[in-house]
């Protein structure tokens, strides 16, 4: 079953995230999730088996350039997951297809997404689930002494 989050699904979503992003704090996840399930821009649905929650999505609108696109606004595929032991079921196509119908309730005429170049397991599923590749770039900080 796939269903739109809701405020008591809080600790839910940040659970999930913490397995996708490990690299943030669960505070920092927690302040994502109110301030995305209060917005009108961002969306998060959630999949469950036998009622166990077992992968999320988060979709957003986007209103800046968005790589390979033409249009605005933009929907957005922020992040997906589902549990590794639920994988190569179809839920993350159906996550997917819950975030595009959202987008186009939204507006949008297309939808986007992105991946760490390292990510191959996620560049293919893009690719199965009907995403072109539109660019590959390297991103470079430099620290500048005051």
């Amino acid at each position: 079953m796939i269903r739109k989050a809701g405020d008591t699904d809080r600790q839910i979503i940040a659970s999930l995230m913490m397995q996708l992003w490990p690299n943030h704090t669960q505070e920092e996840i927690l302040r994502g999730i109110h301030e995305q399930l209060h917005s009108s821009q961002d969306e998060v649905f959630l999949a469950f088996v036998r009622g166990e929650p077992v992968g999320f999505a988060q979709c957003g609108l986007r209103h800046d350039y968005v790589e390979g696109t033409s249009s605005c606004p933009v929907g957005y595929l922020e992040g997906i997951f589902v549990k590794a032991q639920y994988r190569r079921r179809g839920i993350a196509g159906q996550l997917l297809s819950r975030c595009e119908d959202w987008a186009r309730e939204k507006g949008c005429r297309e939808f986007a997404s992105d991946c760490e170049l390292s990510n191959k397991e996620s560049a293919v599923f893009h690719e199965k689930m009907g995403f072109s590749e539109t660019n590959r770039i390297v991103c470079f900080t430099k620290k500048l002494e005051p």
